[in-house]
């Protein structure tokens, strides 16, 4: 199962285009601007550290994290906002850090992935052309490495769109050759 994490906001979104170019045969989309997701404030940590002792991972506070731990392949569109991505996409990730569902520690405190996929394909546009990639897919990257054991991880993105004079088609086009 390919799992489609779409933090696009616009309904003409050219990330979320760019994206479904990419998606082939069945997938599940998680709408990230759908989810009202809960505040990690004292209470919500304090839920989850017992949870995650009892190791209660049916709890539908972790449905997030075992759909992501489970998916064959993960494609992320995330529009380059603010030097980064969108807030809901962090809020995501805060769901899906699990350790014992996405990731464990080892004796030495060393995280090791407990994801089934073996890719994942982050999918960015940006209006501009400063779009340093350690801010946004950097991230992401670090997180799917590292924490995840996804190991691989690629970039796919269209940028300079908003500069005048920009053919946005031929841009878009240029991304989805890379995709294909």
């Amino acid at each position: 199962m390919t799992l489609f994490v779409n933090a696009c906001v616009r309904g003409d979104s050219r990330t979320r285009r760019l994206a479904e170019h990419s998606l082939k045969g069945p997938y599940e989309e998680v709408k990230l601007h759908e989810i009202d997701f809960p505040i990690a404030d004292e209470s919500f940590l304090n839920k989850r550290d017992k949870l995650i002792a009892r190791q209660q991972f049916n709890d539908p506070m972790f449905n997030l994290a075992r759909q992501f731990a489970q998916a064959d392949e993960i494609v992320i569109a995330a529009p380059y906002w603010d030097l980064s991505f969108p807030a809901s996409l962090k809020q995501y990730i805060e769901q899906i850090n699990v350790v014992g569902i996405t990731f464990y520690y080892t004796q030495e405190g060393i995280p090791k992935g407990l994801c089934k996929a073996k890719r994942l394909t982050y999918i960015m546009t940006a209006g501009g052309a400063y779009v340093p990639e350690e801010f946004g897919f950097g991230y992401v990257k670090t997180l799917a490495q590292s924490f995840y054991g996804i190991p691989d991880v690629k970039l796919i993105k269209a940028t300079g769109m908003d500069i005048d004079g920009a053919d946005v088609e031929a841009i878009l086009s240029s991304a989805k050759e890379s995709l294909d």
